[in-house]
């Protein structure tokens, strides 16, 4: 089976398990969205989704986070870990969504990936998530991990697995290829112990990398 063809019936199986998706982290417009998504790297969602609230209970939007200082963001998002860094791009990005971009979140690659801590997988997360718009495939580690494993690329770096996976599913589905990957990945395909005896595309998956 061809690459096309193997991406076609991964994408339907598993639209048949996951028929409705959506990001696992809690947000109510772009700006949130983009703060969880910054949060998120090297944190699970479900903790960021603790830190949140209280996050934005403080600071509801970028005008009033761009008045705040690193060091009392600090406070509030140490759970998430790499907590200076964050707070710094967070802070840096509310001030420059506030004076260069009219305090709205951005909806192009180029201005979204030349916020501080606004990298081209957290772009097109933001983009699909909150404004419809699929400019390519966000690729995480549990993307990387079964795009690998099914053999639909031999890279391990993101932006070439995303310019490998993109070719092969149709554009309208490739904010859902993200959202379906990574739950499979989480549900099924884990990193460590993959449960390939349930998995519905143990039939497709050549296992590249896992030891059987």
């Amino acid at each position: 089976m061809n690459k096309h063809k193997l991406a076609s019936e991964v994408l339907a199986r598993l639209s048949t398990r996951y028929p409705s998706l959506k990001t696992a982290l809690d947000w109510q417009d772009p700006w949130q969205l983009l703060v969880a998504t910054v949060l998120s790297a090297q944190c699970t969602d479900i903790r960021v989704n603790r830190i949140t609230p209280g996050l934005f209970e403080k600071w509801p939007g970028p005008q009033e986070l761009a008045q705040a200082h690193p060091r009392q963001v600090e406070q509030v998002v140490r759970p998430a870990g790499f907590f200076r860094n964050k707070s710094r791009n967070l802070v840096a990005a509310a001030q420059i969504i506030v004076s260069r971009f009219s305090g709205q979140v951005p909806r192009t690659m180029e201005e979204l990936t030349s916020l501080p801590g606004v990298a081209r997988k957290t772009a097109n997360i933001i983009l699909s998530n909150a404004f419809g718009i699929n400019q390519g495939i966000a690729v995480d580690t549990h993307v990387k991990r079964i795009a690998f494993r099914l053999d639909l690329t031999d890279s391990a770096d993101p932006k070439a697995i995303e310019k490998d996976l993109m070719p092969l599913f149709p554009l309208s589905q490739w904010g859902n290829v993200n959202h379906m990957l990574v739950f499979f990945g989480r549900e099924v395909c884990t990193a460590r112990r993959p449960r390939c005896p349930a998995c519905e595309l143990a039939d497709l998956c050549p296992c590249k990398g896992i030891k059987i």
